[in-house]
């Protein structure tokens, strides 16, 4: 076991101390020489766990003294209020503001809070250029021809096994393999809807997939999230019964940027809403392998199980990538595409021909080496800390009244701003300043979420973190005229 698995096990098991109560605010912890001999590692790893838990706000250094359960003192976090029912179609319409917020991602002088990107630093990286240099030696000019569709066989075992895994069974000829989840909904969309069709989304929703919805010449009917448990079904059953719709796509597991689990209960009805009205379910899981340890709803297991578990007509159409656990740059997805299978592939072929071969052979090793579970391991625990660190940052540095969602998985954070202070202008303001956040109003086909923002928590939590935080809450009290929480 890696001295980074050591500390982060030592630590885990200091936290769960404080979760149940064992260890209380204002306690004393056992001394790192104490714990080391106790836990049979050494006063290093110790030292590393205790400057964690110190990151996720559990505990604090008291000079000379030793450390201490940390006192929480703040109110709990109230949650971001849920969108009201829509009632009518909207056609996105998307502007030069969602560019300001990819374009941050490459001004090095910019922190930023904007692109839900996981940093490098989180990421396999040598370990994959490693297997995928060696795949280019003994591939030979395998690696630089085309992959035609369905795609590469190996990584469509893989994928195929790790859903069984996930509590749903799909056939590894069910897969084709695409250019990131993007090019996956894409032929999704494609293949279940026409431009002037409308479909049922979540609201909010990811900009992306508006922007996607946008050049399709598609619909949004915008259906009310709820922070904890996502999409609103009695609201959706009502829509299904009143309007035609062709599709409805959904982010069940860590929606995106709710950070909504979609409980199994949910899913299960929500498919069976939609089976009985033959309208296809088009489900990004591309968070779905990522959630917090010890999370999960009673009777449920960490890793959320697909709506696609409970499909069993071929109605539900799966899609996801490795871009927000591997390799965004490797841009390697996949869409699992039930009864239109073969409607897919075919798109697929005319859209992109294939998936760059060498990046799916890598990713495809990765997996079946253990890489990816061990990766996994190690990712949902630093994302469950730097989630939960700048939690607590927003709730002291930003105005009086603020709401912030509490994520079981996934790394964004939907922030509702007090009273009627903008999004727009803050986000404005704070680019000034060489902050970059996601203001509200891009993840809407409406006029709405003018006074609500998301922050990515994809960086390691730094110094840099923390006073770009400081910078947004002080911009933020300015904007709505109240003192900081």
């Amino acid at each position: 076991m890696t001295t980074e698995l050591l500390y982060e096990r030592v630590a885990d098991r200091v936290a769960d101390l404080i979760a149940r109560g064992v260890l209380r605010p204002g306690d004393r912890v056992p001394s790192v020489r104490r714990l080391s001999r106790q836990e049979r590692v050494s006063v290093a790893t110790v030292v590393q766990a205790y400057q964690q838990l110190e990151v996720r706000g559990l505990v604090e250094a008291r000079p000379q003294s030793g450390h201490y359960v940390r006192a929480r003192s703040r109110a709990p976090i109230a949650e971001p209020r849920p969108a009201r029912p829509s009632t009518t179609p909207t056609k996105p319409s998307t502007g030069n503001l969602i560019k300001k917020v990819y374009g941050a991602i490459r001004d090095p002088r910019t922190v930023d809070l904007g692109a839900a990107v996981p940093s490098a630093e989180l990421l396999p990286t040598e370990k994959l250029q490693r297997i995928l240099g060696s795949m280019a030696r003994e591939v030979g000019g395998v690696g630089v021809s085309y992959d035609p569709p369905p795609g590469c066989p190996a990584l469509r075992r893989q994928i195929a096994r790790r859903a069984v895994d996930a509590g749903c069974a799909i056939p590894a000829d069910e897969i084709v393999t695409t250019v990131g989840a993007m090019e996956a909904l894409h032929l999704a969309l494609r293949a279940t809807t026409k431009p002037g069709d409308t479909i049922a989304l979540e609201s909010p929703c990811y900009y992306g997939l508006l922007q996607l919805v946008e050049s399709l010449g598609i619909r949004a009917l915008e259906i009310p999230g709820h922070p904890r448990t996502g999409m609103d079904l009695d609201a959706l059953e009502v829509a299904l019964d009143s309007q035609r719709i062709s599709a409805v796509l959904s982010i069940p597991s860590f929606a995106n940027p709710l950070g909504s689990r979609m409980p199994d209960e949910a899913k299960k009805r929500m498919v069976a809403l939609l089976a009985a009205r033959e309208v296809p379910l088009i489900e990004d899981d591309i968070y779905g392998d990522v959630p917090f340890p010890g999370t999960a709803p009673p009777g449920e297991e960490d890793r959320p199980k697909p709506a696609k578990s409970w499909d069993r007509d071929g109605g539900v159409i799966l899609c996801s990538s490795y871009s927000k656990t591997i390799a965004p740059g490797y841009r390697v997805g996949y869409v699992a595409g039930g009864r239109y299978r073969d409607r897919i592939e075919a798109l697929k072929f005319a859209h992109t021909i294939s998936t760059p071969t060498l990046p799916q052979l890598a990713i495809a090793e990765f997996i079946e080496g253990g890489g990816y579970d061990h990766h996994l391991r190690t990712l949902r625990r630093r994302l469950a800390s730097q989630v939960a660190h700048m939690r607590e940052a927003i709730a002291a540095f930003f105005p009086e009244g603020t709401r912030v969602s509490a994520p079981t998985g996934g790394f964004v954070l939907w922030v509702e701003l007090p009273g009627n202070a903008s999004s727009i202008e803050l986000h404005g303001r704070a680019l000034a300043e060489g902050v970059s956040i996601a203001p509200g109003p891009i993840f809407s086909a409406k006029p709405r979420f003018s006074s609500y923002l998301r922050i990515s928590c994809g960086l390691p939590w730094s110094t840099a973190i923390e006073q770009a935080l400081a910078t947004l809450g002080r911009i933020a009290c300015s904007l709505a005229g109240r003192p900081p929480a």
